[in-house]
């Protein structure tokens, strides 16, 4: 098969998989959820889907994305999604974008961006905005650091730990 052939193919298969995406998220709305689907894909097939339940569940963090990759990590018994592909019908926001490369996902592909989510009533944009922002007194929430004395424990117990699960 020609490289040519190939890219070819992947291009119609992630077509599918983000067809599929959308469906995700367009059902996500019908039974009361956030209008963001994504799915998590390894080696030309499909490992795990997720939508955004945020209201459904009261949880904040689950976004289409992030509940994507905590079914493909429990179907692929891993935390590192290393050799997968995350697609999602819209642009990752900076806590779904974190979390992809938190879990090293090779590739995120995405539809809708954060502007299209912003005519939408989801305004992602403030949080990239935020994030460029200096200094950091200028954020909604307060941030402050409390130097204590034994701050870097839990980091000393880690570095001590000889079984640790390198992450």
């Amino acid at each position: 098969m020609t490289a040519q052939i190939r890219e070819q193919n992947i291009q119609e298969l992630e077509r599918a998989w983000m067809d599929e995406a959308i469906r995700l998220a367009t059902r996500s709305v019908a039974n009361g959820g956030g209008p963001f689907g994504a799915l998590i894909a390894k080696d030309g097939e499909v490992v795990a889907i997720g939508h955004n339940q945020v209201t459904s569940t009261l949880d904040p963090t689950a976004h289409g994305e992030v509940t994507a990759m905590r079914a493909a990590c429990r179907e692929l018994g891993t935390f590192s999604l290393e050799g997968c592909v995350l697609v999602t019908s819209c642009e990752p926001c900076p806590m779904c974008l974190s979390s992809a490369l938190w879990a090293r996902v090779d590739r995120i592909v995405y539809s809708a961006d954060r502007h299209d989510a912003a005519l939408a009533g989801f305004d992602d944009r403030k949080f990239y905005d935020l994030f460029e922002k200096k200094p950091e007194s200028m954020w909604p929430t307060r941030i402050e650091q409390l130097d204590l004395p034994n701050r870097t424990a839990p980091f000393d117990a880690w570095l001590a730990k000889a079984d640790r699960i390198e992450y």
